[in-house]
């Protein structure tokens, strides 16, 4: 059975869709590739990965979200292009890049709205992912009271759902959201 094999684009476009030098490209390639050989990263690798990152917790279902995060085709797999993109966005993308990369990661159905049952399954993963030991210990509810937070201060129509726009404002308005933001950088 032969291997399927995926060959990137050209350095020249990608340089051109991120804010990475062909150096970094080229660098960032490599180490793709030894971990991933076919040029495709596929979810139960990538959870694999992602795992060894947080050995203190279980980070399988942060690890799925991140992983549709990524996929950008929504095939079941990350190539390099969606790798080395989405990367860029987070490490050196604009706040307002950012925020839209986020509300991704957070709108699970990608319907272009995130619920609350949406935000309490990543936060849950969030605090799953960090392990039972932390310091100070979490309380069982409490990403059901960060999610109730955000709630109250995003879904200003009081519709029940958080639109890209009220995501964004909100975000931009508040220091401890935009500070937040910058704990989700080392998250990957």
């Amino acid at each position: 059975m032969a291997t399927v094999r995926h060959q990137p684009e050209g350095l020249e476009q990608l340089q051109a869709q991120t804010k990475f030098s062909r150096k970094e490209l080229q660098s960032l390639y490599r180490g793709f590739k030894s971990e991933c050989p076919s040029g495709l990263v596929d979810e139960e690798t990538f959870k694999s990965i992602y795992s060894q990152f947080f050995p203190q917790g279980d980070s399988s279902m942060y690890a799925h979200f991140l992983f549709n995060a990524f996929d950008m085709h929504r095939n079941g797999s990350i190539h390099f292009e969606d790798f080395v993109i989405g990367l860029s966005v987070l490490l050196r993308g604009s706040v307002s890049e950012k925020l839209r990369w986020a509300f991704n990661l957070y709108d699970i159905n990608k319907d272009g709205y995130i619920t609350k049952e949406e935000m309490l399954a990543v936060m849950k993963s969030i605090y799953d992912m960090m392990g039972k030991y932390t310091c100070p210990s979490v309380r069982e509810d409490a990403p059901f009271e960060h999610v109730e937070k955000f709630f109250q201060k995003m879904d200003r129509n009081r519709d029940g759902v958080v639109t890209i726009d009220e995501f964004i404002e909100t975000c931009q308005r508040d220091e401890n959201i935009m500070s937040s933001m910058q704990l989700f950088d080392n998250v990957i």
